[in-house]
């Protein structure tokens, strides 16, 4: 029996309850000659296990010896010349030992058994306290021991699941092959075995055809045992090493006897293992290969939409349509807000999740040894990044036209009512002028009337004179609309040249007047003369019709109406320039608030894009914690998002009040913007690289020590901190860690690093190339000899035989993927095995 195991530094040592010890080099967790304590009981072996012990070893021996036509009967008796036991080795291990002394003295025993002990010992396993005068002279517990060593070493040891061997492994195996089966939970060998529905289960997993498993009853372990012992004997060529009796009798079955006659059924099912084992390896390469798929369809899916959804919004951008009113023109400032705040925030997080995706992709692909992922034509990350650039360039552009057209149809909409107001104002005091000019009222009128018309109708040729500016300034409001393409400028032409008409004619009118005036005055003249002598003769007469003339001359001098009214205007003048100045108050507060907000904001953008710099160059902390404050970050920086909500509606106000300067602030909505969405990507992408670099760790099995170490050359070499190296700082990074580059092999790693010739080597192809020779990844070839022990060495496969192997998702993508096979030993319906592997490395295509 064994005790704990106690550890060293170079072997590992157990010792039996008889004294003699054996010491193994393997090492220390999964060993598997830990036995349990209950073994070791005042160093005598339990006499139900030494009987279950014997007949067990003794048929594991005769297994073998009868390979060679010989056996024993009495295992303490037979192996004490040494030479079965020589032979028994040889037959396990398939090598040659020395030569044995055929000699029958006891000196000749003692020599072929140190030869026999002297081979286990090559074979990792040293025995101490164990001699060969023990097994000579026939000593059970010492022969015993010795044997269960060499099951140990030949029979268990091998045994690997998963990352567990030996002992462990062997009961691991167990677990998964019974863990679908009802009343049967392996986690011994021991007791687990009692009741032989852990046999039968073994069993039925393999060879269902052998057992009714279903039929079998709890209750009944002698028929249990009885029926795992003759169907592996009759038809698994698995000798009965145990009784029934012993295992039901004893109250805990004796662990080395189970786990003896157990590992034969492991290694009895080696081939359907080996299938297994197979079967699992390429259900995990095509598992990694679906995934990849998946993702590669999801970036398309996700490229197309984002592509089509910005050249959907490119050419409306570049429409620049003018509008024939303000209110239309503010109608397209509200779309275009909205496609600010509402339709593109989501795309550049879509942009942004594309190429997160994209590296990622690209990452697993290059871990799994699969050829890098090409988008299809049009799709490229740089196509992306290209065609966004056109969006943006046309968002830029759109904005400065639209509130151009604004400021232009604000002053328009000015003009307008400017030439509105003072045609209207000219077209009031014209009214009628032309009727008076044409009146012939001095044909009627004495000499007096006739100079009180002279002097009215000069006094019209002054006001006519004040009006020329009025009207050139009627002209000159016309002419800037028409310059300024005012959509009613036919009207404004209509109108102003119909003012310029009626002045000309106005104009005519005046000097034709004066003419007649003139004329007529001239003729009164001498008709006067001709009456001077009776107006000399009618005084009195005279005295009052000079009077009436005074009179009559006093109601045509009624111009200081007009000054009253002009006086009227002035206190309206006051009143708009005050409200003006009331306005322009306000839109002073408008700017002064913005600017307050808006250098708070700036910096704070400025601060946090920093303090994401430094956690990404930061290496001296694990990637987990790196990842952890980045988390933090992100939501520090996802809880601001109110701040520039609120932002964006105080600068919707201040456009709606066609504010477009400030001097309160350098910083405008647009640098706001651009540096919103600059610190989520720049968060989203730091992230994406530090779950890549984990993701490259855990594949490749870098240290943290390394990555460091990966990270500190990659910052140093960084030379102008743009993320990514040139050509000349990676060739001094290798040179620096003692590569001797020639320029074709230079050339040769440069096409590993940088495939699209950008010049550039980011951190993680540098950590790819570093790390591209340690990693023990699946290759084409381990998965062409997995589809080729499924095919039972057949250079096909039939869809058949993938559906009974594979689950029936991966084994319905093999059958749509699978070329068929076309040698000339093919079959109807074979599939080409080979083929399919080199394509999922990229080495060859479907």
């Amino acid at each position: 029996m064994m005790s704990q195991m106690m550890p060293s530094q170079m072997h590992m040592s157990v010792e039996y309850s008889n004294g003699y010890m054996i010491q193994t080099q393997e090492p220390s967790n999964n060993d598997y000659t830990i036995q349990e304590d209950e073994w070791d009981r005042d160093l005598l072996l339990d006499p139900a296990w030494e009987k279950q012990q014997r007949k067990t070893f003794t048929a594991w021996c005769n297994s073998h010896l009868r390979k060679t036509g010989t056996g024993i009967e009495n295992i303490e008796e037979d192996f004490r010349n040494g030479l079965k036991l020589m032979l028994l080795l040889e037959v396990i291990s398939g090598e040659r030992l020395p030569k044995p002394d055929r000699g029958k003295m006891r000196f000749h025993k003692i020599a072929n058994v140190n030869k026999a002990l002297e081979y286990i010992t090559s074979k990792g396993v040293k025995l101490v306290s164990i001699g060969a005068e023990e097994i000579v002279d026939g000593n059970i517990k010492m022969t015993l021991g010795m044997i269960w060593t060499i099951i140990l070493r030949f029979a268990i040891q091998d045994i690997s699941v998963e990352e567990t061997s030996a002992k462990e492994g062997l009961l691991l195996w167990c677990q998964r092959k019974t863990a679908p089966y009802r009343n049967v939970n392996v986690q011994n060998f021991h007791v687990s075995w009692k009741d032989g529905l852990a046999l039968c289960a073994l069993i039925h997993r393999h060879r269902p055809d052998l057992i009714d498993y279903a039929k079998l009853n709890k209750d009944d372990p002698m028929g249990n045992l009885n029926l795992a012992f003759e169907v592996a004997e009759k038809h698994l060529d698995i000798p009965k090493m145990l009784d029934a009796e012993d295992i039901i009798n004893t109250p805990k079955p004796d662990e080395r006897a189970i786990m003896t006659y157990v590992s034969c059924f492991y290694h009895a099912f080696a081939g359907a293992e080996q299938a297994e084992t197979a079967a699992n390896r390429i259900c995990k390469v095509l598992g990694v290969n679906q995934e990849n798929e998946r993702l590669m369809e999801e970036y398309e899916k996700l490229a197309s939409e984002l592509l089509e959804w910005i050249r959907q919004m490119t050419p409306w951008l570049e429409d620049k349509s003018p509008e024939t009113s303000l209110a239309a023109m503010r109608g397209k400032l509200e779309d275009f807000r909205d496609y600010r705040r509402l339709h593109k925030p989501p795309r550049v997080q879509e942009k942004c999740q594309l190429e997160i995706n994209f590296n990622t992709l690209q990452t697993k692909l290059r871990i799994s040894n699969r050829p890098a992922f090409m988008p299809s034509e049009g799709r490229m990350v740089s196509d992306i990044t290209s065609a966004w650039t056109g969006l943006e360039q046309a968002e830029k552009g759109y904005e400065e036209w639209l509130l151009s057209e604004i400021r232009r149809l604000e002053r328009l909409d000015h003009l307008a009512q400017k030439f509105q107001m003072k045609a209207t104002s000219h077209e009031a005091w014209s009214v009628g002028k032309d009727r008076v000019l044409s009146s012939k009222d001095y044909e009627s009128c004495s000499l007096p009337e006739l100079r009180a018309l002279l002097r009215k109708h000069e006094a019209f040729e002054s006001d006519l004179a004040a009006h020329q500016d009025r009207v050139e300034q009627v002209a000159a409001i016309a002419q800037e609309l028409n310059e300024l393409e005012y959509h009613a400028a036919s009207v404004i032409n209509e109108r102003c040249q119909a003012i310029c008409d009626q002045w000309d004619q106005l104009g005519t009118l005046t000097q034709k007047r004066r003419d007649n005036l003139e004329r007529m005055d001239k003729l009164l003249e001498t008709i006067d003369q001709l009456f001077l002598e009776f107006s000399r003769r009618s005084a009195p007469f005279n005295n009052w019709m000079e009077g009436a003339m005074e009179d009559l001359q006093d109601m045509f001098i009624v111009h200081s109406v007009e000054e009253i009214q002009v006086k009227k205007m002035v206190p309206q003048r006051d009143s708009v320039l005050q409200e003006e100045m009331s306005r322009q108050l306000a839109n002073e507060q408008l700017r002064r608030q913005f600017a307050a907000q808006v250098n708070i904001i700036a910096p704070w953008i400025q601060t946090r894009m920093e303090e994401i710099g430094r956690n990404s160059a930061d290496i001296g902390g694990p990637l987990e914690d790196q990842m952890s404050q980045l988390k933090q970050l992100e939501q520090v920086i996802t809880n601001y998002k109110s701040n520039i909500d609120k932002l964006e509606e105080h600068h919707q106000h201040i456009q709606e009040c066609l504010i477009f300067d400030n001097k309160h602030t350098n910083y405008t909505m647009e640098h706001i913007r651009v540096g919103w969405e600059m610190i989520l990507t720049t968060i989203a992408r730091t992230m994406n690289e530090i779950e890549t670099q984990i993701l490259t760790r855990d594949a490749k099995g870098i240290s943290q020590q390394q990555m460091n170490e990966f990270r500190q050359s990659f910052t140093h070499f960084d030379r102008k901190k743009k993320g990514g190296m040139e050509t000349d700082d990676f060739r001094a990074c290798l040179i620096s860690m003692g590569y001797d580059l020639g320029e074709s092999e230079f050339a040769r790693i440069m096409t590993l690093v940088d495939p699209n010739g950008s010049n550039k080597v980011t951190f993680q192809s540098f950590v790819d190339f570093m790390t591209r020779e340690t990693g023990d990844s699946d290759t084409s070839e381990q998965v062409l000899a997995s589809f080729k022990i499924l095919a039972s060495d057949k250079p096909f496969i039939m869809p058949e035989e993938l559906r009974r192997e594979l689950p029936p998702e991966q084994a319905e993508y093999c059958i749509s993927k699978m070329p068929l096979y076309k040698g000339p030993d093919g079959v109807p319906g074979s599939l080409d095995y080979s083929a399919f592997s080199t394509a999922l490395y990229g080495e060859s295509d479907l």
